[in-house]
C-alpha cells in the first residue's frame, strides 16, 4: 500500500486535497496545480506519481522559469547534433526521458508563446520532434504541470495561449497557503524538527508555548518553504536550545518579514477585529442569500409561509405582507442594531484599506471576501 503521508497537514483543507489528489493519481489525466510559491506544488506533483500506476518509472521536475527562453525548447523535446551552435551531439529532452514516468512542468506561466504551440502536440497527440530534425517521436508521459501566476489574467493578456490553459487545467488542484492552514503549521514545524536533528545530529530542547503561538500568528508569506528554512535556522544557529519567543522574534526580524505582534497590543487587537468583522460580513452576506432563496421558495409555491395562511388566490396579491414576515423571521434585530452592524463593517473596510495602503486586492482577501463584493461596499458607504 503506497503511503500519502508525504504531505503533512490534517486540516479540512489539506485532507480534501489529498482524497482528490489520491482521486486523479490513478488516472493519466492532466492536472494543473495552482498555489503560491513555496506552498508545495512539487511536493503534492511527487505525491501524485508516487500514489499512480506510474510509481515505478522516472518523476522529471522541470522548472519552466529557470531555463533560459533560447533553449527551453531544446531541454523538453531534445535535439540533434549540428542543431545549433554548441549541439555537437544529439541529445534526448525531458519528455523522452518521462517516457511512461511522469513529467512536472513548475512555472509553467513563464513558457514562451512559441513553444507553447508544440507543448499543445504533445498534450494532445504525445508526439514531438527534437530541434533540427522532422521526425516524430512518441511519449507516453504523464504530464502535472503548476504556476503561481493568475492564469486567467495571462490569458487574457495574450501571454498565454487559451486553448493550451484548458487542455491543461482538465483537473485543477489548488494548494492553500500555509497561513490558512491552521494546526498544519505546528505539525510541519515539527515534522521539520525531526528531520533536521537527524540531518545536523541535534537534539532540540523544543519551543516555549508562547513561540508555538507566535509560529502559528505568523502569516508566512514564503509559506512552508519559509517555514522550513526557519526551522533548520533555529536549530542549527540556536544549537538547539530551548527557543523561546524573543528568539524566534530576533530570527523573523532579521530576515526583514516580520514585525512583532507579542509586543504590539494594538496592532494585535486591530487583526483580531478584522477576524471578527469579517466573519460578520460574511454572516450577513450568508443570510441575505437564505432571505432570498426563502422568497423565490414561496413566490414559486414551493414553500407555504409559516406566517401567512394558506393561499388559495394568487398569490402575489400575498406578496406585501409576506416579505417583512419573511426577513423579521430571519432578522429579528431591530433597526438600531441593524445600522450598528453597518457602521462596523464601514469602518472595518476603512481600516483595512488604510492597513493595505488602498490595494483593493490586499484589502479583499485581509477582509475574507470578494474584490466584486468589496467594490459594493466602498461605494455603498462612499469610501
Amino acid at each position: 500500500m503506497k503511503r500519502e503521508t508525504t504531505i503533512v497537514g490534517q486540516s479540512l483543507l489539506i485532507s480534501q486535497l489529498k482524497q482528490l489528489a489520491l482521486q486523479v493519481a490513478q488516472t493519466d489525466i492532466t492536472v494543473l496545480i495552482i498555489g503560491e510559491t513555496g506552498s508545495g506544488k512539487e511536493v503534492l506533483a511527487r505525491f501524485i506519481h508516487a500514489n499512480s500506476l506510474r510509481a515505478d518509472k522516472s518523476f522529471i521536475p522541470v522548472n519552466c522559469g529557470a531555463i533560459p527562453s533560447g533553449i527551453l525548447e531544446s531541454e523538453l523535446f531534445g535535439h540533434e547534433k549540428g542543431a545549433f551552435t554548441g549541439a555537437v551531439q544529439s541529445r534526448k529532452g525531458y519528455f523522452e526521458s518521462a517516457d511512461r514516468g511522469t513529467i512536472f512542468l513548475d512555472e509553467i506561466g513563464e513558457m514562451p508563446l512559441e513553444t507553447q504551440v508544440k507543448f499543445l502536440r504533445v498534450i494532445e497527440t504525445g508526439e514531438f520532434q527534437r530541434v533540427g530534425s522532422s521526425e516524430s517521436i512518441y511519449s507516453d508521459a504523464r504530464i502535472i504541470a503548476a504556476t503561481n501566476k493568475n492564469m486567467y489574467q495571462a490569458v487574457a493578456e495574450k501571454n498565454f495561449r487559451e486553448d493550451l490553459f484548458y487542455r491543461l487545467r482538465s483537473v485543477e488542484l489548488q494548494i492553500p497557503p500555509l497561513r490558512e492552514r491552521g494546526r498544519d503549521i505546528l505539525l510541519l514545524a515539527e515534522n521539520f524538527v525531526h528531520e533536521f536533528e537527524q540531518k545536523h545530529k541535534i537534539l532540540f530542547e523544543g519551543f516555549s508555548p508562547d513561540t508555538t503561538e507566535m509560529l502559528m500568528r505568523y502569516p508566512w508569506p514564503g509559506n512552508v518553504r519559509e517555514l522550513r528554512n526557519l526551522i533548520e535556522s533555529l536549530l542549527v544557529l540556536e544549537k538547539g536550545k530551548y527557543i523561546t519567543s524573543e528568539i524566534l522574534e530576533r530570527h523573523l526580524v532579521q530576515r526583514n518579514r516580520y514585525k512583532s505582534l507579542v509586543h504590539d497590543p494594538a496592532k494585535s487587537e486591530k487583526n483580531e477585529l478584522q477576524v471578527i468583522y469579517s466573519t460578520m460580513m460574511q454572516l450577513r452576506q450568508e443570510v441575505s442569500e437564505i432571505r432570498q432563496l426563502l422568497q423565490h421558495l414561496v413566490q414559486t409555491r414551493a414553500l407555504t409561509p409559516l406566517f401567512l395562511p394558506d393561499v388559495s388566490a394568487t398569490l402575489p396579491q400575498f406578496t406585501p405582507v409576506l416579505k417583512p414576515a419573511v426577513e423579521e423571521h430571519i432578522h429579528p434585530a431591530p433597526p438600531k442594531v441593524l445600522r450598528s452592524l453597518d457602521e462596523m463593517e464601514k469602518k472595518s473596510i476603512a481600516e483595512a484599506l488604510e492597513s493595505c495602503n488602498g490595494n483593493k486586492r490586499k484589502t479583499a482577501l485581509a477582509l475574507g471576501i470578494t474584490e466584486r463584493t468589496l467594490y459594493r461596499k466602498i461605494k455603498a458607504y462612499g469610501l
